[in-house]
């Protein structure tokens, strides 16, 4: 099993596909959101609900998902999770009251997606120690990709056969797309009798070297713990609303609803470079820098959103937020391996991204309740700035990594 190809890298491959299928279907909620608010006359703050309560319980069961895969390795993990997802998002045609979007969507959805963080990132850390940053931003670099390609196809369609067809057929593509690529996943090179890229330890030594690092009771008594918690709430507040309200809001905006689905998608091929360049960057640059980066440019991002005077400047918006949003997503799972190791990865990052989904559920639900109490979008963009100026302030604590490159 030595000879050729390092199989790690069958692993990153797999995994681009499998964020590119989840998240691109995510930022796909954005397109469905006029087609909600318009058939049904639901408040933004309902339809925005949905996305919350799936955020939440992504957040939720993303623990146990995190803890599964340090048990039971990421393909059997990712096998049932993938289905559980695209039964939630092909039955979404079926929608006809907010109680089953919230099923569908919130609930179903929400507990397939749990997994997707734990069982790619936290499998990209342990089968490499040199390029990891580099390899989390790659992967990381494919939720990109569907976060640019999906939306389009949705909104061709949902032109083209209404929003029910291409929920359907959009959660057929992604339960094809997430089984098949389960099947290559695999948890750690011990398994393979391999050992990590860039690892110094002899082969037999491998599955030790795997399981380098603390366990989740030990990390809980860091302070950095708390740290990467708080500051992953902060990003996730503001990445998901974002999100989910970037189409209705550039439609306020006057920018047509293909044009403002333009915009979304310009976030994700935007994000593609952050992903890359802070994934690569991280390997050097390490967590507190990184993130320092990330929040500088998510601040800058909304500074302009509360000055554009022309819609189209929104692009210019997708580009700066897109770069930081992207890096973000590429720079978590690395700082967990580095400040506690891969020992209990899996548990770790669920605890972090939990904290971190916290603030994706809050963001878009208040941001809509917000909407429909003003009409507008200013007290949510100031709130946003807020947590952007709270970011910055937490990376600016954080201590250079203490177990980095185990």
């Amino acid at each position: 099993m030595s000879r050729g190809i390092f199989y790690g890298y069958r692993i990153v491959a797999a995994s681009i596909v499998i964020q590119m299928m989840y998240l691109g279907s995510v930022f796909t909620y954005g397109v469905l959101f006029p087609e909600f608010e318009s058939e049904f006359g639901w408040s933004r703050a309902t339809i925005s609900g949905a996305a919350s309560l799936s955020f939440f319980v992504l957040g939720l069961f993303g623990i146990v998902m995190g803890k599964a895969t340090d048990r039971f390795g990421p393909r059997i993990v990712l096998t049932i999770s993938g289905i559980i997802y695209a039964a939630g998002y092909m039955l979404l045609h079926r929608v006809t009251t907010t109680l089953e979007l919230y099923l569908f969507y919130g609930i179903l959805c929400g507990l397939g997606i749990a997994a997707l963080e734990f069982a790619t990132l936290s499998t990209i850390a342990r089968w490499f120690i040199r390029y990891r940053g580099m390899m989390s931003g790659i992967v990381k670099a494919g939720a990109g990709a569907g976060q640019v390609l999906f939306p389009l196809i949705a909104a061709v369609l949902v032109t083209a056969y209404g929003w029910r067809h291409a929920c359907l057929l959009i959660g057929i593509v992604v339960l094809i797309g997430l089984v098949a690529m389960a099947q290559i996943m695999r948890r750690d090179p011990a398994t393979l009798g391999l050992q990590p890229l860039g690892s110094e330890k002899p082969v037999e030594g491998a599955a030790e070297h795997t399981a380098a690092g603390l366990n989740l009771k030990a990390a809980l008594a860091r302070q950095q713990f708390w740290i990467l918690c708080l500051a992953k709430f902060s990003d996730m507040f503001c990445s998901f609303t974002i999100v989910v309200h970037i189409v209705p809001y550039g439609i306020d905006q006057g920018l047509a609803p293909s044009v403002a689905v333009a915009v979304l998608s310009t976030i994700g091929g935007c994000s593609i470079i952050g992903r890359i360049l802070l994934g690569s960057t991280y390997d050097w640059l390490g967590a507190k820098h990184s993130l320092l980066i990330c929040f500088a440019l998510l601040l800058v991002s909304f500074i302009l959103l509360q000055t554009l005077t022309d819609p189209q400047l929104l692009f210019l918006f997708a580009l700066i937020y897109g770069i930081a949003h992207g890096g973000f997503f590429a720079i978590v799972s690395p700082s967990v391996a580095d400040y506690f190791g891969t020992k209990s990865h899996g548990a770790i990052f669920g605890v972090v991204f939990f904290a971190g989904t916290l603030g994706g559920t809050i963001g878009p639900l208040l941001s809509g309740m917000i909407f429909d109490l003003t009409g507008n979008y200013k007290i949510a963009v100031l709130l946003l700035s807020g947590f952007a100026i709270f970011g910055l302030l937490l990376a600016s604590r954080l201590r250079p990594s203490p177990i980095a490159n185990q």
